[in-house]
């Protein structure tokens, strides 16, 4: 059964990747149906229903998830995503800083946190994150666009003085 669960769970993820969503939503309920505590399948249907805009049903699924796995790192910053996208940045800095707790060297969280502190104006902390994302992961894009919008920020701010 776990075999035909994987499968399927890659099925799903190809159709999703290739932004057949509704296709896509078929298939993870086809697995929660049958394993309605699948993790994969939930963290999947939730990334899929955020790409699609249902933000409440994905905040629903995470919310399941974290129920299930309270250290579920995916689930923590798929979360705090949302979170951030509401502008409930406080909020997204929690779920970032108890991943952050879980996996001290986790560059996206720290990238993500640095985005909601930014949003918040704390731009020297947020730049603090920047960089320590990109000390893990040099490649890291989302770090060195929110490094270098940090930067210009603090710049500007500075100018103004």
């Amino acid at each position: 059964m776990e075999n035909k669960f994987q499968k399927m769970l890659e099925q799903a993820s190809d159709l999703a990747e290739d932004q057949e969503f509704e296709e896509a939503i078929i298939l993870y309920d086809k697995i929660l149906k049958l394993d309605s505590k699948n993790i994969p399948a939930l963290l999947d249907k939730a990334a899929t229903m955020q790409r699609m805009g249902k933000n409440s049903q994905s905040f629903q699924l995470y919310n399941s998830v974290l129920n299930e796995e309270p250290k579920n790192l995916d689930a923590l910053v798929g979360k705090g995503t949302l979170l951030h996208a509401k502008s409930k940045f406080i909020d997204a800095i929690q779920c970032y800083d108890i991943a952050l707790k879980i996996k001290p060297r986790f560059a996206m969280a720290l990238a993500y946190k640095g985005m909601s502190l930014g949003e918040l104006g704390k731009f020297n902390d947020a730049l603090s994150c920047f960089k320590k994302a990109l000390v893990i992961d040099k490649d890291y894009d989302l770090a060195n666009m929110g490094k270098q919008k940090a930067l210009e920020l603090l710049k500007s701010k500075k100018s103004k003085k």
